[in-house]
């Protein structure tokens, strides 16, 4: 069957990432992320035993609708964690940008996304020192399309970006993400991040997958899932739970 015929309706706004918040709404994601790990990849892509390090990060993420088109979305969080040669705890990332649909319809959208973030205490990077970086400036590019299939309401988010990072290599980031809703209060989610650090002498590769499923419960949702690093080089292979409350207003 053809895509135009499996997608026809709009999406959860509250999952897809691509899609405007309507004007004047206002959505804010609370989370908390740990990530472990005690194997990292090699240059080559082979899994080899390393310290053990782990992290913990709260976040407050909000998007605003500034009009029918144009979302402001925030985040700041706090972090901590440890390896074998340092702990750290303090202030995570600040980030702050807008984003645009260029073009949207019932079933599909097409928006930008321009930002800039300060780094914070903990690892701006998973291959990097705690504490590394300064300052990025992301441009996505961001696709969705949205519709019922076999009478279950799903949609698709595609993302392409590009973070030139001071203090850090730049990167080149894609990230994809399947949600299915199996009944009404119901949500699926199957996610995959991946990236590269484009300017180091040996490039950092990672993909990461993160599987989770949401309730919701009117204005409010909650989220659990875990997430791990199932490739890369140059980079520790983490995981760890992921738990999220969303409220929109």
């Amino acid at each position: 069957m053809a895509a135009t015929a499996l997608f026809c309706a709009k999406p959860d706004r509250a999952w897809a990432g691509a899609w405007p918040i309507p004007d004047g709404k206002t959505q804010a994601i609370a989370k908390y992320e740990r990530q472990a790990a005690d194997e990292g990849f090699t240059p080559e892509g082979h899994l080899v035993a390393i310290d053990h390090r782990e992290e913990e990060n709260l976040s407050l993420f909000v998007e605003h609708g500034l009009t029918s088109r144009l979302t402001l979305q925030a985040r700041a969080g706090l972090t901590r964690g440890h390896d074998r040669f340092v702990r750290y705890e303090g202030r995570g990332p600040l980030e702050l940008g807008l984003r645009y649909a260029v073009f949207a319809s019932d079933r599909s959208v097409a928006a930008v996304y321009v930002g800039a973030a300060q780094a914070g205490a903990g690892r701006n990077a998973g291959y990097a020192a705690p504490g590394r970086g300064e300052a990025d400036l992301e441009a996505r590019l961001l696709l969705g399309r949205s519709g019922v299939v076999r009478g279950r309401e799903a949609f698709v988010d595609v993302q392409v970006a590009h973070l030139s990072r001071s203090g850090l290599s730049d990167e080149t980031r894609l990230d994809a993400t399947l949600g299915v809703r199996p009944s009404r209060n119901w949500l699926l989610l199957a996610q995959a991040y991946g990236g590269e650090a484009q300017s180091r002498a040996v490039p950092s590769r990672w993909l990461k997958t993160e599987l989770s499923v949401a309730r919701s419960f009117q204005r409010w949702s909650v989220q659990a899932g875990w997430r791990e690093t199932v490739s890369g080089r140059e980079t520790a292979r983490d995981q760890g739970l992921i738990v999220a409350v969303w409220r929109g207003f």
